[in-house]
């Protein structure tokens, strides 16, 4: 059940080049938040009046608090990187369907790029058994100490070469197949795709974040559609990322459209 709450800052800090490290104080939201869910922050200006959804990267039920990355891409993650400690904000949350998750799965791929990073943070917190992480970026990957922490192995792939494979999360794949019973992935469009064929190739299941543009971020409007084509059936469905995802098996997205 999601909550409307007036949040406290306790921390927003630049992480690195254009993004951003927030912790919010939120027990309503963090005692009932999952891995793989968002919350709808509000500016509280009118001239930028729809909620910009953000995912979360840590949940901390005992202490209350819910950890985000987000990146300033437009006003409003702009605004909110002004914001201060101590600081109140207005949040929604938790929302969406997260990851699933199955204690009979024990060898665990998660895979990243840019800022689809974080949210597998708290994912592989969650997880038992053996997890292989590997983190996709143009230049400056995120959060590799904090993955390997969970005692994950690594890997990294940087478009220009500075960390790790020089190349994507796709070189990574094809040079060591790792085997997985399943792939949690979240980043840009092309990545899913991508590492969703490679899945089928090697027979190996795959959940999908995906990445659309929301208005209300609840499911009252069709702002973040995606074709869905169910397992068994002939015909394909628009289901809303805010709602009915943002997580969905990869190989019922209708990839080529």
């Amino acid at each position: 059940m999601k909550k409307l709450v007036q949040a406290t800052i306790l921390k927003n800090e630049c992480y690195i080049d254009g993004i951003f490290d927030m912790v919010l104080s939120a027990p309503e939201i963090a005692e009932l938040a999952q891995p793989g869910q968002f919350l709808n922050l509000y500016t509280g200006k009118g001239e930028m009046l729809l909620p910009r959804p953000i995912s979360l990267c840590e949940i901390n039920p005992k202490k209350g608090t819910l950890r985000l990355l987000y990146q300033t891409a437009g006003k409003g993650t702009q605004y909110f990187s002004t914001l201060q400690k101590n600081d109140v904000i207005k949040v929604m949350g938790p929302l969406g369907n997260g990851f699933l998750t199955d204690k009979k799965w024990k060898k665990h791929i998660l895979i990243g790029g840019g800022i689809g990073v974080p949210p597998l943070l708290e994912l592989a917190k969650a997880l038992q058994g053996e997890i292989t992480v590997l983190i996709g970026a143009k230049s400056n990957p995120i959060l590799i100490e904090e993955f390997e922490k969970t005692g994950a192995f690594v890997f990294v792939a940087t478009d220009d070469g500075s960390h790790g494979v020089h190349g994507t999360v796709l070189d990574i794949l094809k040079q060591n197949v790792p085997k997985g019973d399943m792939i949690y992935a979240c980043g840009p469009k092309a990545m899913l795709k991508a590492v969703s064929d490679w899945a089928e190739q090697q027979k190996m299941p795959i959940q999908v974040s995906m990445e659309e543009r929301m208005a209300c971020g609840i499911g009252a409007c069709v702002g973040c559609a995606v074709k869905i084509q169910k397992q068994g059936q002939t015909d394909w469905e628009n289901l809303k990322v805010c709602k009915d995802g943002p997580v969905f098996w990869g190989n019922e997205v209708v990839w080529n459209e």
